[in-house]
């Protein structure tokens, strides 16, 4: 019998998004290293006055059918904060973006990109930066190296053979994102201890946990410090207010005052550091293989909320003020807020292994950072790009 014709649709209504997020649970489900995420939270990511990302990004769904069956997805998007970047730091104007890809085969794939290069060639664009699912902070990149262990949390996890898609539609690498794994049960080097010892004993110098009572405060001293340390890097696009609120309400159940670290200087706020635990350690265990936890999984996640322990943990954010980088004093306060974090991780929430990243290939000063502290690459992420 012959197969049927692959007919790809426009995704507009609640029942498609559900769709959208199901196909991903399907054809991930036999992949010991996918971590399912809660599928309500997955419907809300792709969902226009959910996620503030819609606030100032175009985004089409699409998904791929066989007859009734649904065998592919993809998301096309154009974001107008993106737009308004400077060209040589990767975004800039007439740059779209597609991610979210998932597929049965090839053929499908094929027929999926191609689509959203339709899509984003009819709204204007000229060149097309991918995979991206959605925003530059969520997860950007195609897993390329690290496939035999689960990713951390807020991290993407996709099976191997998608580069081979994406390569066979034309795309080629343009930046490398890399996550490195250290054990923190073991003191830095010498040298680093050094460096720290002396920070400790500078009294315009303080490293603090972060306020929790004043934590909407605290969020706008972080955000602050972000999008001014972060405004030259490659791929850099904004956090707005409605994304720092949206992003803080969602971590904070995680948020830790002795994990997160702000770092002052002449009692000004000049760097931070937040350290999440892994929460998806308990989301392998707690969450459905379809995105839903039984009602012992939702006793298991809520516990483990509450008291993360044992757990491992990730640095997905950190960042030191422009002014500042090029000095010694921007690698003595991380290095600085790193100790004091790993001594928290052990010693009150059990930790054992930790994972900084991700970081840009040419981020010098990050990457000569987790050097130091002995941390080694455990996964990469490339973001491919094309001209339309």
């Amino acid at each position: 019998m012959a197969q049927s014709e692959i007919v790809i649709t426009e995704v507009n209504d609640k029942a498609g998004r559900e769709d959208f997020v199901d196909i991903l649970y399907r054809l991930n489900a036999a992949d010991p290293n996918f971590v399912p995420q809660l599928r309500s939270e997955e419907i809300e990511r792709y969902t226009p006055g959910g996620n503030p990302y819609f606030e100032h990004a175009r985004c089409q769904l699409f998904l791929a059918k066989r007859g009734e069956i649904v065998v592919g997805r993809i998301a096309a998007h154009i974001d107008e904060l993106a737009l308004a970047q400077p060209s040589d730091q990767g975004m800039g104007p007439g740059t779209g973006m597609w991610g979210a890809l998932q597929a049965e085969d090839a053929e499908i794939a094929a027929a999926l990109i191609n689509q959203a290069e339709l899509w984003l060639r009819a709204q204007g664009m000229v060149r097309v930066l991918a995979p991206m699912t959605l925003s530059v902070w969520e997860e950007p990149g195609l897993l390329v190296k690290g496939f035999d262990h689960p990713p951390t949390i807020m991290m993407g996890h996709n099976p191997p053979h998608h580069r081979g898609w994406i390569e066979g539609a034309g795309y080629q690498g343009i930046k490398t994102l890399a996550t490195y794994d250290l054990d923190i049960t073991q003191s830095y080097p010498p040298l680093i201890q050094r460096i720290v010892q002396s920070g400790e004993k500078n009294e315009r110098i303080r490293i603090r946990d972060v306020d929790l009572k004043n934590f909407d405060r605290e969020v706008e001293i972080i955000c602050a410090i972000l999008n001014d340390a972060w405004s030259d890097n490659w791929g850099f696009v904004p956090f707005t207010p409605s994304e720092i609120a949206y992003t803080a309400k969602k971590m904070k159940p995680l948020v830790k005052p002795d994990l997160v670290r702000i770092a002052e200087y002449d009692g000004e706020a000049v760097a931070f550091m937040i350290t999440l635990p892994d929460a998806n350690q308990i989301q392998l265990k707690a969450v459905g293989r379809d995105g839903r936890p039984s009602l012992l999984g939702w006793i298991k996640l809520g516990w483990w909320m509450l008291r993360p322990r044992p757990a491992d943990m990730r640095v997905p954010l950190m960042g030191v003020v422009k002014r500042l980088q090029s000095s010694r004093m921007a690698s003595q306060l991380a290095f600085m807020m790193i100790e004091t974090i790993r001594q928290a991780s052990v010693h009150h929430y059990r930790g054992r292994r930790g994972e900084i990243g991700w970081i840009l290939d040419d981020n010098q000063g990050m990457n000569a950072i987790a050097q130091a502290i002995d941390a080694r690459v455990n996964k990469e992420y490339l973001i491919f790009e094309k001209s339309l």
